[in-house]
């Protein structure tokens, strides 16, 4: 009989690979909670980075300089308190009629998914009128024509012929320096006329010049052709897309030969229209006037084809071609209208300048209530003088002008003192060390009018080499004063007034502080005595001269006065006032000067080749026999400035 046994069979283990699949308690809870954290991190980071990420462009705005809050709002089309936030994001806490700088403005607009059009200030207040302007409005005006050519060619002379008065006669040296705008009438019709200056040195006025015209009348003279500035001229008018007149003047000279020039232009690419080309040249004479009434028709030929048209009932825009302090007017700009009417009255922004029209001249004194589209005039009553170039605009929104003018300086003043900051870098350090041979030339420039300080400052800077550096540190207009003397006494600068004379205040000033101004009116010897100036800051060159050698033969000691050498002289010759090398040996022992040099008992000033000299050196008494003495001069030369650095 079989017993089975009542206890429980032990269970059977698991194998490894079943231990290693089988899940602990919990295990599967704990996966499934992480899976759900993964997830919802997920949907935070990509909810971050849809906010993150700017909305699409779907509009356009423009965006001007001085924008504030509340206009970038309303163009935006939203509420001032959400670009508020925008700012407040940015760490920046602005109020509604803040202004913002062109590029945060830009950058405010995208997140709101606006792209952006930059404009000036100018440009925005004058589209609304441009758009509705209708082509009825549109009224034929006065060709502006420009007057180039190299120095001495004519140029003014044939201004005055044309309007019977006599302006080159009152400029210093017969050269123009100023731009001077001026118009007359033909045939019942008006033409402009802007005279720039011929000399090379005012580059930038006749850049100036051609950039305001529509007719350039190039003025090559018959006896002297093509020169440097002449082909100068013609880049000009290139670069400004304008037609050229050429007038060949002088030919009424025996030695002018009008079809010289005319070859000397067609190989520069101006090919006259009677040798089959499309440039028209005219034969004048200034002197006589010969051929001057087929110039101007000439003029108003081209202009007719050009078809030049203006509004004369909108607000007028223009530039100023010139501003000058005049002493009992104050600031005075010359301006030539190119667009609309300006009328005595008018609120204008020129630049960092808003101001008033409260009286215009016209070129021959006149006053005038208005000027007309191509018409140049004389401002007076201006706050403060404008920059020689700029644009003005009439402007109906005097509280806006305002406080564009506000922005226009803090941002002059930021760049101002940017330029003026010296950052103390490595790079700035290793090029100061390696300037340390470099010399300044401290200039304070004070002109008459504001294109010519400008010019003058451009100029003489350019005279800079690796050893002189000239530094304007100050330009202005009108007369030299107390304040300018007080910087250049600080800086130790050179004060430069150009047909500008220092007040009695500021000449006793300078006196006391022995502060140097020179005044000038002509270009050509400011330049050259600059020069000098900077020559005069080199360190001297010396040049030494080889008189003669001695050779010394017996030597004497006698008290109270040393030791004197008996020399013959071998070559050239010893003079009493040289200096004297004694070399032994072929090397030099000692340099120094004759305190005495006799011939026998009596003194000489010279011992020529072949005789017989006593010699005794200034504290010097170990002479050998055997040394020679060799006597030399060292001559002062003026030092050569070396060549200006490129630009």
């Amino acid at each position: 009989m079989h017993i089975t046994s009542l206890r429980p069979e032990p269970a059977t283990l698991p194998t490894e690979q079943q231990r290693r699949h089988q899940a602990k308690p919990g295990t599967r809870q704990v996966a499934r909670k992480r899976e759900l954290e993964e997830g919802n991190l997920r949907e935070r980071v990509s909810k971050r980075t849809m906010v993150a990420e700017p909305p699409p462009i779907d509009r356009e705005i423009t965006v001007a300089e001085g924008i504030t809050v509340k206009e970038l709002s309303e163009k935006l089309g939203v509420k001032a308190n959400l670009v508020i936030k925008k700012l407040v994001e940015k760490k920046i806490f602005a109020t509604i009629n803040q202004t913002l700088d062109v590029k945060l403005a830009e950058e405010l607009a995208r997140e709101f998914g606006a792209s952006t059009n930059q404009v000036s200030y100018e440009e925005e207040a004058t589209q609304d009128i441009e758009l509705a302007e209708e082509p009825a409005d549109l009224l034929r005006r006065a060709p502006v024509v420009t007057i180039m050519g190299h120095v001495d060619h004519g140029k003014t002379s044939l201004l005055d012929a044309i309007r019977q008065t006599n302006v080159a006669a009152r400029e210093a040296g017969g050269i123009t320096q100023h731009i001077g705008a001026y118009y007359i009438e033909k045939n019942g019709r008006k033409i402009v006329f802007i005279d720039t200056p011929g000399h090379q040195a005012f580059t930038r006025m006749r850049a100036r010049g051609a950039k305001v015209t529509d007719i350039v009348v190039l003025v090559v003279s018959a006896d002297d052709g093509v020169m440097p500035q002449t082909i100068e001229a013609i880049d000009h008018a290139r670069a400004a897309s304008v037609p050229i007149i050429v007038a060949i003047n002088k030919i009424d000279k025996p030695d002018a030969q009008p079809e010289r020039v005319k070859q000397q232009l067609a190989d520069r690419g101006l090919l006259a229209e009677d040798w089959g080309g499309d440039v028209v040249m005219v034969p004048v004479s200034a002197k006589t006037g010969q051929n001057l009434d087929l110039m101007l028709e000439m003029i108003l030929l081209v202009a007719d084809i050009q078809d030049l048209k203006a509004s004369p009932n909108r607000p007028a825009l223009g530039t100023v071609l010139e501003a000058k302090l005049d002493k009992g007017r104050g600031p005075v700009a010359t301006m030539l209208v190119r667009n609309g009417t300006l009328h005595v009255g008018d609120f204008f922004i020129c630049g960092a300048l808003f101001s008033k029209v409260r009286a215009m001249f016209d070129d021959r004194g006149n006053p005038v209530k208005d000027a007309e589209p191509s018409m140049p005039v004389e401002v007076i009553g201006l706050e403060s003088l404008p920059e020689v170039g700029d644009s003005f605009q009439v402007v109906s929104d005097t509280s806006k002008a305002k406080q564009i003018v506000i922005y226009r300086e803090a941002k002059a003043r930021d760049a101002a003192m940017a330029k003026g900051a010296r950052v103390a870098t490595l790079a700035s350090l290793t090029e100061q060390f390696r300037e340390g041979q470099l010399k300044d030339l401290n200039l304070i420039i004070k002109a008459d009018v504001g294109g010519t300080a400008e010019v003058l400052s451009d100029t003489l800077q350019q005279l800079s080499n690796e050893k002189v550096r000239v530094r304007v540190l100050r330009t202005g207009v009108g007369a030299i004063t107390e304040d300018d003397v007080l910087l250049a006494s600080a800086s130790e600068a050179l004060i430069i007034g150009f047909n500008v004379r220092a007040d009695k205040n500021a000449q006793a000033m300078a006196e006391h502080q022995k502060v140097e101004i020179r005044l000038h009116s002509i270009i050509y010897e400011l330049i050259d005595e600059v020069q000098r100036a900077m020559t005069g800051l080199l360190e001297p060159v010396y040049k030494e001269t080889i008189l003669g050698h001695a050779e010394v033969r017996e030597t004497f000691k006698i008290s109270k006065v040393g030791t004197v050498a008996g020399c013959y002289v071998a070559d050239g010759v010893i003079r009493r006032d040289t200096q004297l090398r004694v070399i032994r040996d072929g090397e030099v022992v000692h340099t120094g000067r004759i305190e005495a040099l006799k011939r026998f008992k009596n003194d000489a000033s010279e011992v020529k080749n072949g005789l017989e000299c006593g010699i005794s050196l200034t504290n010097y008494n170990n002479v050998h026999i055997g040394d020679v003495l060799e006597a030399f001069t060292m001559e002062r030369i003026a030092p050569e400035l070396p060549a200006p650095q490129p630009v």
